[in-house]
């Protein structure tokens, strides 16, 4: 409700209004306000600021200063004022991006705690999807269940199939067993490559030695003091072989193995190659034409050979890509699409070049270790590293796509047309500059054209 006031007594302004309303008008009308007021002239007189400013100024010096005791202040940040930190699940499944600092830093973890407690090396790989351990004891230490396995191992043998970012060390301490029992049992090494999905023995005790010759080698092992080479003359390599281990299984001598089939200590072998298993001293003359290995990645390609290094270095990836586990091809569709649009690029242009490199499938590798779905070879990604500002991972699904996305999209930005811009990505910017395209450039911009029509 409202309340009437007196018109003899007017309401009487305090200082901090008067000096807000009145500090834009002239001094002779604050002399007017000043006779109005006759009672105002009993009081001591009070200069009346001028501005605005100076009557905040008079009123700070007027106030007593208030001054908090330092006893009364809080040296510590109050536990509700700080910022809440998540509490770590059990479990957690790695998502794109992440790395183990990271996610341990993100839960308040240290990062050695995180590697011991799912059995990691600073250098294991992690894929989207795979799920590791944030609590609880680390996976040493659940093998108190499996132990008691251990027992029947002599008789039977217990395995244990591979996962993806597993190591022997990690699978040996996860079954209380040896690392170098693991090797024995398994015929493997330190440089052996493990794959998800292989059977790997992780029980054997004394009958372990029994375990190896199993397989149908075994009567050529039994008879190697007789003629060994003959009973087999070739091996087709398995998954976690070693060449010290064939030769070994074969009772050869592992130089004897390396001259037949004229390879190295450095030599990587792959799931599928044949090797010749020396015999007498005339034998391995007649097979070694035989003996080239084949490799999961060939040394030409339309007529062009390729310096050994960068084949062995694409044999190398090809394999690392045949153990990982990938997106199909329709998922590998999705993440282009989807890589393009987030980065500005038409996502018809960036799913032609990727159905034309390699038909969406991740695990494509050229002899110029072209790598993935984008079929980028390790300076170009170096170059989309730079363009994108962080380190890609060729063999990454997501990253691939980023960088051949990133190329696509800087060729495009840096060329005089579209056309050119795809020449670019196929036989190199430079090269398009200086000689035109080539004929079989030419026929590549033409598919991609059409590529991106079905695609639009």
């Amino acid at each position: 409700m409202t309340m009437s006031r007196s018109p003899k007594q007017p309401p009487r302004p305090s200082l901090p209004v008067l000096a807000a309303t009145t500090a834009a008008l002239p001094a002779v009308v604050l002399s007017s306000l000043a006779l109005a007021q006759p009672a105002a002239a009993e009081q001591p007189a009070r200069s009346i600021p001028a501005t605005l400013a100076a009557a905040m100024k008079a009123q700070a010096a007027q106030a007593a200063p208030a001054v908090i005791p330092a006893s009364s202040v809080s040296t510590t940040i109050p536990a509700a004022f700080k910022p809440a930190q998540p509490s770590a699940p059990a479990e957690y499944t790695i998502a794109r991006g992440d790395t183990i600092s990271g996610i341990a830093g993100k839960f308040g973890l240290k990062t050695s705690e995180v590697l011991k407690l799912n059995n990691l090396q600073p250098n294991t790989l992690i894929y989207p999807g795979q799920k590791i351990k944030l609590s609880g004891a680390p996976a040493a230490a659940p093998a108190a269940a499996p132990a008691p396995a251990a027992a029947p191992a002599p008789a039977e043998g217990a395995t244990y199939t591979v996962k993806a970012g597993d190591t022997l060390g990690a699978i040996a301490a996860r079954h209380n067993v040896s690392l170098a029992d693991v090797f024995s049992w398994n015929n493997l090494s330190m440089r052996s490559i493990i794959y998800p999905g292989q059977k790997i023995k992780v029980g054997g005790g004394q009958a372990a030695p029994a375990a190896a010759p199993a397989p149908a080698p075994a009567p050529a092992l039994a008879n190697t003091s007789a003629t060994p080479a003959p009973a087999t003359g070739s091996y087709t390599v398995k998954a976690g072989d070693t060449l010290s281990a064939i030769a070994s299984r074969h009772g050869v001598k592992l130089s004897e193995l390396l001259s037949a089939n004229r390879m190295s200590m450095t030599t990587v072998i792959f799931p599928g190659n044949k090797l010749v298993i020396p015999g007498g001293s005339g034998q391995p003359a007649a097979p070694q034409p035989a003996a080239s290995v084949t490799p999961l990645v060939p040394s030409s390609f339309l007529g062009f050979s390729y310096p050994a290094a960068v084949v062995s270095s694409a044999n190398e990836n090809k394999a690392l890509l045949n153990a990982a586990p990938v997106p199909s091809r329709a998922e590998m569709r999705n993440i282009v699409a989807d890589t393009a649009r987030r980065m500005g690029v038409d996502p018809s242009l960036a799913l032609a070049f990727a159905h034309q490199e390699s038909g969406f499938d991740q695990r494509a590798v050229s002899p110029a270790n072209a790598i993935g779905t984008m079929q980028v070879i390790p300076s170009s990604g170096q170059w989309a590293s730079d363009l994108v500002g962080r380190k890609l991972n060729l063999l990454d699904p997501y990253d691939n796509a980023t960088a051949g996305v990133a190329i696509i999209r800087q060729l495009l930005a840096t060329s005089k047309d579209e056309e050119t811009a795809i020449a670019g990505y196929y036989q190199g910017q430079y090269s398009v500059s200086k000689y035109g395209m080539y004929d079989d450039t030419k026929a590549y911009v033409a598919a991609i054209k059409a590529h991106q029509k079905n695609f639009g």
